[in-house]
């Protein structure tokens, strides 16, 4: 019999427990219905502030399309609990329905604490905690004014790079001697003031906010502080910490906590054995946790239970956090503040480069109690999974640098390695073989490690390595060296053929894996037509005809239409080509037409038609860029505020023909509306009032990522050489068929590492990336015209070497819909690596 759960509350604690709970339960046993408060499915509050950096609600959503589906989950939105009758077993909600349950789990989280400092309620006062609050701050925010931030804490900080992404100069109180006191100790206080100062920010620490004043229209005009400086502003975010949201237990009979919650014992069940309470607003044995993974513990014990496969109390939390604030690494773990008896202290601090770390160790200097790590938190993945354990090697191999002197070996198995999700080293390396894992990707979908904060991947690939997995990223059989790596020998010895680049570092005679690669390394360093010389042989079969083989053995035709603007004149003779030709046309999704339906033969008189008349390849066949597709702009669109179709033809004839390690797409928005989806292409552009946005990395098909943002309000100058940048390192390192949401997924560092390349050239080779960009673009010529005008090349578009002219009999059509279409294929086709302009990667 189904019985049914209510879940009062849809945070990121709710939705891990309904989504834990229906994952289990096989038999179907619950049906669930889940409150919330807000008007939007749970999402990732964690990185709340990247909403105001590009990122949108939908981006953050937690809750995926099968949990939104799930027959046996009844999600809704903006509703809460009124009341709970005990004995009754129901809920009145606020919409004024009553529901049934046979188990209830409270996991209404927690609402901002406002001090009641006088002038707190003013208009221009808000908090930080929802996505309806960062739209308020949004709209108030007027760019480089002031703007106060109350509370120094980690969420007064989020808060602040929230007011600084929109333009403001903020100003942080903190009440405490230092920024984030629970997380951090004197010394790290100092060093993470000085880095955010660097940033912008003003910090005020050990001054309270005596009043917040009005102005002449009832608003907010500034902040007076304890010491009597007075900060001119519009905007105060408070974010002074939170509250458990435990109202609903006084009037239920619920016991709470004596510091606010609903009291649970250690199985999280409040003093009703059908309640339980998890996350936020649950007071463990009187005690409540504000992070995120102590409340997925939560959620785990009670699945269990209502599942009965076990009845395991909650472990305790860990509390160590790892995270970047304004782009800086702040970590602490265990014993941060070496509260413990007798316990001693190493330190290493580095004010001139900014950086910061500390390890507390028992008083016999051999177990690690704890640490904190500031500026740079490289260590944080291999330190925190030792707090407890006796050192494996003297402490300041642990902090020079950054966690070299210990490995994966070091680590015991039962070391929990993601706190986020308690996944331990031996849950890990277990999965790894038992199901025979090979990468972090795959560690991640069968563990859950990883898949919350992060911090844990750089271990993941240690753990690999330790269970013998080879990551290896030899080419292939024949080289033993990466694509990158082969790139860079290419461009640096100028070799100049697959032969001799073979002959001198690989061996054998290659294969279809690193021919058409070498090709694509070789096109990109400008080593002329792709069919020259041995060239043509390297090819897939795609490249090798320049035009994109369909099932039926005929060919598209895909030319040129930058940005998707095209002439009268142009869709005429296109109109003209197809007709005479006899091709089937369709207007593509990156605003080109694709003529169908070519015989091979009939490719040079097709391409010289559209040559004639202005048109050129579209490199629909080729692993370079495809299209930059645009929406029209501020020229006829009411809500555009920059000239999108211009940007979108400048950008698709600069980087036309760019040989790369897979196809690219671009896309560039008029307006946040984003009629160009230029977030689902690997770099997309979009117009703000100040200038562009530029996001990276996304991509369709069987996998959609959203491009995420690697630069905000660029000129259009500063917009074009970042992108050559980006396009250019991308080229150089990614391997071999790598999307470059694959490539920056598997970076270390991923995204901030490529924002620290290509934006603070922290390799120190953004401008030889330029240099060789500007050589790519100043070179480049038309592949189908090289072929019209080199008679050894045209020779190769036949059937039939022995009968040049006569077209193959086994390609048939028939008629649909007023076009041509391919009949069904009698004949084994041959295997192809190519792909269509319209196949997802």
């Amino acid at each position: 019999m189904t019985r049914t759960l209510v879940v009062i509350g849809h945070g990121m604690v709710g939705h891990r427990l309904v989504e834990d709970l229906r994952e289990r339960d096989a038999a179907g046993t619950w049906r669930v219905v889940v409150l919330s408060e807000e008007p939007h499915a749970a999402y990732d509050r964690v990185a709340l502030s990247s909403y105001l950096d590009g990122k949108s609600a939908a981006d953050l959503s937690l809750a995926g399309q099968g949990f939104l589906t799930d027959p046996a989950v009844e999600l809704r939105l903006g509703c809460s609990a009124a009341s709970i009758d005990r004995t009754a077993r129901a809920v009145t909600t606020t919409d004024g329905d009553e529901l049934r349950y046979d188990a209830l789990v409270l996991a209404t989280g927690s609402r901002p604490f406002v001090p009641p400092v006088p002038g707190h309620d003013l208009p221009g006062c808000y908090v930080y905690r929802t996505l309806e609050d960062l739209d308020a701050i949004r709209r108030e925010a007027v760019e480089d004014q002031p703007g106060v931030v109350v509370g120094g804490g980690l969420l007064g900080l989020e808060a602040a790079n929230a007011l600084r992404l929109l333009g403001m100069r903020p100003h942080v109180v903190e009440m405490a001697p230092r920024l984030m006191p629970i997380q951090v100790d004197e010394g790290g206080g100092q060093v993470l003031a000085k880095l955010v100062e660097e940033l912008g920010l003003q910090v005020h620490c050990g001054v309270a906010t005596q009043s917040i004043d009005a102005g002449p229209h009832g608003g907010v005009a500034g902040v007076t502080l304890g010491d009597g400086t007075t900060v001119e502003t519009d905007v105060v975010v408070f974010s002074a910490g939170v509250r458990p949201c435990d109202e609903l237990a006084e009037p239920t009979g619920l016991a709470r906590g004596e510091r606010g919650g609903f009291l649970v014992d250690d199985r999280c069940r409040t003093s009703d054995p059908r309640i339980w309470a998890v996350g936020e607003c649950a007071a463990v044995d009187g005690r409540c946790y504000g992070l995120v993974a102590p409340g997925y513990s939560m959620a785990e014990v009670v699945v269990r239970q209502l599942l009965e496969i076990g009845d395991e109390p909650f472990p305790g939390a860990d509390m160590s956090t790892k995270l970047k604030l304004l782009g800086v690494d702040v970590a602490s773990f265990g014993d941060a503040h070496g509260s413990s008896e007798g316990a001693l202290e190493v330190v290493y601090a580095n004010t001139a480069n900014g950086t910061y770390a500390k390890l507390v160790l028992s008083d016999d200097a051999s177990v690690l109690l704890g640490g904190v790590l500031v500026g740079d938190a490289g260590a944080y993945a291999t330190l925190r999974p030792l707090v407890g354990r006796e050192l494996p090697a003297p402490p300041e191999h642990l902090l020079l640098p950054a966690g070299s002197g210990v490995d994966a070996a070091a680590l015991p198995g039962d070391a929990i390695i993601c706190s986020c999700n308690n996944v331990s080293k031996t849950d890990i390396t277990t999965a790894i073989t038992g199901e025979s894992l090979t990468d972090v990707a795959g560690v991640k979908g069968c563990t859950k490690a990883g898949t919350s904060c992060g911090s844990c991947v750089p271990m993941l690939k240690n753990l690999l390595g330790e269970c013998g997995v080879e990551t290896s990223n030899a080419l292939c059989e024949h080289f033993g060296q990466s694509r990158s790596e082969l790139f860079e020998i290419v461009r640096a010895t100028g070799i100049g053929t697959f032969t001799d680049l073979i002959r001198k570092h690989g061996s054998g005679h290659g294969c279809d894996i690193c021919k058409p690669a070498v090709a694509s390394i070789l096109a990109t360093l400008g080593n002329g037509h792709i069919l020259d010389g041995e060239q043509a042989g390297l090819q897939d079969t795609n490249d090798r005809f320049l035009a994109n083989m369909q099932r039926n053995g005929t060919y598209s035709v895909v030319p040129r239409v930058p940005g998707g603007e095209i002439t009268p004149d142009k869709l005429i003779v296109l109109g003209e080509v197809a007709r005479e030709f006899g091709l089937y046309t369709k207007i593509t999704g990156g605003q080109r037409i694709d003529l169908f339906g070519a015989h091979v033969e009939q490719l040079p008189a097709i391409w010289r038609r559209l040559v004639d008349a202005g048109f050129e390849s579209g490199h629909a066949y080729g692993k370079a860029l495809r299209t930059v597709k645009s929406c029209v702009g501020n020229d006829w669109c009411r809500y555009g505020v920059q000239d999108s179709v211009a940007m979108a033809i400048r950008l698709e004839l600069r980087y036309r023909g760019l040989r790369s390690p897979h196809k690219v797409k671009a896309g560039v928005s008029g307006c946040a509306r984003e009629c160009a989806e230029a977030r689902s292409k690997d770099f997309g552009v979009i117009a703000t009032e100040k200038g562009w946005n530029l996001y990276v990395g996304g991509n369709g098909g069987f996998s959609p990522r959203h491009a995420e943002p690697l630069a905000a309000d660029l000129d259009d100058e500063l917009l074009v050489r970042l992108i050559d940048r980006f396009l250019m390192f991308y080229v150089r390192t990614a391997d071999r068929l790598q999307r470059t949401a694959a490539w920056i997924e598997a970076m270390d560092g991923g995204i901030e590492h490529l924002r620290a390349v290509v934006i603070d050239d922290s390799l120190g080779i953004t401008e030889d990336l330029e240099a060789a960009m500007a050589e790519h673009v100043a070179g480049y010529t038309d592949e189908w015209a090289g072929v019209l005008h080199d008679p050894a090349k045209l020779s190769r578009f036949v059937s039939f070497v022995n009968a040049p002219d006569a077209p193959d009999p086994t390609i048939s059509f028939t008629e649909e819909r007023g076009q041509i279409r391919p009949q069904p294929v009698t004949l084994p086709m041959p295997s192809v690596r190519g792909e269509s302009e319209e196949v997802p990667a």
